[in-house]
Parts: C-alpha cells; sequence; structure tokens
C-alpha cells in the first residue's frame, strides 16, 4: 500500500525562485533536495556548512523514517557529501530539513541557490528491544567470527 507524506513549504523561495523536489524519474527512490539560498555559498576544502532546503515534512506515520542521502556525482566529481554519512530525520521532526554538506575535495565548492545538494528517501522502521542473556542458545556456520571470517577483508 502506498503510503502518502504531508510535506510543507517553509520557504517562499522553494516553488518560486528554486523547484520542489522531485523524483528525477519514476524508478527513482529517492528525490532531490535543493539548497534554498539567496545567494551562493562557498564551502572549502574541509569545511561543513547547514544548507536549509526550504522543506519541513509532517510524516505523522511513526513507522517511517526519511533519510537524507549524498549525491553520488558530488561526491564523485567535488568531493561533497552529506557530512555524518546519511541523516536521520524522524517521524516526529517537524522543522525544516537542513543538510549538513562536507567538502572532502581539494577546490573550494560552490553552491549555487537551486542546486540539487543531497536526496531525500522514506523508509520504513523497526524499533527493537534490546534484552541481556548469558549467552546465545543457536550456533551459526559463522560462530563467532568477525571481519573477513566468510572470505577476503
Amino acid at each position: 500500500m502506498l503510503r502518502r507524506i504531508e510535506a510543507r513549504i517553509v520557504n517562499p523561495l522553494l516553488g518560486t525562485r528554486i523547484p520542489l523536489p522531485t523524483y528525477a524519474t519514476d524508478g527513482a527512490a529517492a528525490m532531490d533536495l535543493r539548497a534554498c539560498l539567496e545567494e551562493p555559498l562557498v564551502l572549502a576544502p574541509g569545511q561543513r556548512a547547514l544548507v536549509k532546503t526550504g522543506l519541513a515534512i509532517n510524516m505523522m506515520d511513526p513507522g517511517l523514517v526519511a533519510i537524507v542521502a549524498s549525491r553520488s556525482g558530488l561526491s564523485l566529481k567535488h568531493g561533497i557529501r552529506v557530512a555524518q554519512g546519511i541523516g536521520v530525520i524522524d517521524a516526529d521532526y517537524h522543522g525544516e530539513i537542513g543538510v549538513i554538506l562536507a567538502n572532502d575535495g581539494e577546490q573550494p565548492f560552490t553552491i549555487e541557490p537551486g542546486e540539487r545538494i543531497a536526496q531525500l528517501m522514506f523508509q520504513p522502521v523497526v524499533q527493537v528491544g534490546l534484552q541481556f542473556v548469558d549467552n546465545f542458545s543457536t550456533t551459526t556456520a559463522r560462530g563467532e567470527g568477525g571481519f573477513g571470517s566468510t572470505g577476503r577483508l
């Protein structure tokens, strides 16, 4: 069953001077988030910045999470990535989405108003209860093997 998410525009630039977030193709798993800026922002090598998107979501469904991910082209070509790896937007967060971008490249990078800066994907959530035990009752082929225990590192 398709779930619907209510999205709100919280910046008047979004939808007027800056395009709304969209899915690039029918098969896209994530929509592109754009920089909702009045003017260009220069991100120096090694620098991080919070870039607003002008979009707030009201997910409301505690069974969902929104994930902010890097755009592969920006990462490969310019070293621009979501600073913390991915961003997690919990169902009970109701503010504007901001993306923390980091410049791992060797050159300054200019983020233009309306530039596609990240991707937004929605995923189901499972919360797990932790239970302390003295040992595990089942064994597996791997056993207690760690990194590299099933092949090459």
